[in-house]
């Protein structure tokens, strides 16, 4: 099922994500190391990196929920969606807290900011995952008739093209179930 919000033909939800789930997942990194180091500048550089994620995952929300919206009704891969949506949001809301906790104390957090900072990371390798199944193994955002030899997304040619000019197009999922 092809994404319904593109950017140059490719799903604007896939390529937002990297950069809420890399600025918190390394803001969890930075606190460890604020940890083992007791230099609060760390810790301070982790809490930017959870304004920058939240704000992010705001960003990026919208257009995953534009996807999920376009899945039918009644699949598999509507209700891993909706887990994969939801999750995504309660670790916005566990980031968001423990940013929270930590404006009085940006070099020194709360052992509960930190600990929520560990929660929501753990939430999103979860979050993730469930991204990668709708992905990879449910087609979810996949431009229909994905083969090897498409042409590039700005050429404005179908996916199921095949830019050698064969007439039979090779599809990938097929040829891995050996049909």
């Amino acid at each position: 099922m092809e994404s319904r919000a593109k950017l140059f033909g490719h799903p604007v939800h896939q390529i937002l994500i990297v950069f809420p789930l890399g600025l918190l997942a390394t803001s969890v990194i930075f606190d460890v190391i604020y940890l083992i180091t007791g230099n609060g500048r760390w810790s301070g550089i982790a809490y930017w990196m959870i304004v920058s994620g939240i704000i992010g995952g705001l960003i990026a929300a919208p257009f995953g929920f534009i996807d999920w919206l376009a899945i039918p009704d009644g699949t598999r891969a509507k209700r891993v969606g909706m887990w994969h949506g939801l999750g995504n949001v309660l670790a916005i809301i566990i980031f968001a807290l423990g940013w929270w906790l930590r404006t009085d104390a940006l070099r020194a957090p709360s052992v509960t900011a930190l600990i929520l900072s560990f929660l929501g990371v753990g939430l999103l390798m979860l979050t993730g995952w469930l991204g990668g199944e709708l992905v990879d193994r449910l087609g979810i955002g996949v431009d229909d008739g994905a083969n090897w030899n498409a042409p590039n997304s700005l050429s404005g040619r179908a996916a199921s093209e095949n830019i050698y000019g064969a007439q039979e197009v090779h599809n990938p999922r097929a040829a891995k179930r050996g049909t």
